[in-house]
């Protein structure tokens, strides 16, 4: 079964509405960056998700960005080029989010954490057709 627009479109309104709360976040007074890092990291996984439902590539409940990387790689070869910092998002799954992970995200670590997200996001929507990109 071919995808709708619909399909594709909500995984990326999806992925949009996280890259729009993590920009709030850095720029709340204080900023908080640790849940600005996990929803960039939870960007970049419905994106790559949306990207894999528009070529229909079936990929299951998985929330792991190395393995949909892995699947976004085997239909399109540019993906590799935002392997390393997509993959730099993973720790902000889970560890930050819960006591015994760590407590700070640095200046640093939130900066690379926008860059690799908005490196996927630029991708995904170079490679998704228009008609079904956010509104």
């Amino acid at each position: 079964m071919l995808p709708t627009h619909p399909d594709v479109q909500e995984w990326l309104v999806k992925a949009q509405k996280d890259l729009l709360s993590a920009r709030a976040l850095l720029e709340h007074t204080p900023p908080i960056p640790d849940t600005a890092c996990f929803h960039r990291r939870q960007a970049v996984e419905k994106a790559l998700k949306g990207f894999l439902v528009w070529q229909g590539v079936r990929f299951g409940k998985v929330r792991n960005l190395v393995y949909l990387l892995h699947l976004c790689e085997g239909v399109e070869p540019r993906f590799a080029e935002v392997r390393q910092p997509a993959e730099t998002l993973a720790p902000f799954a889970v560890d930050i989010r819960y006591p015994g992970g760590p407590l700070d995200v640095s200046a640093e670590e939130a900066g690379e954490a926008v860059a690799a997200a908005q490196a996927v996001w630029d991708l995904v929507l170079a490679l998704v057709p228009p008609e079904m990109h956010p509104a």
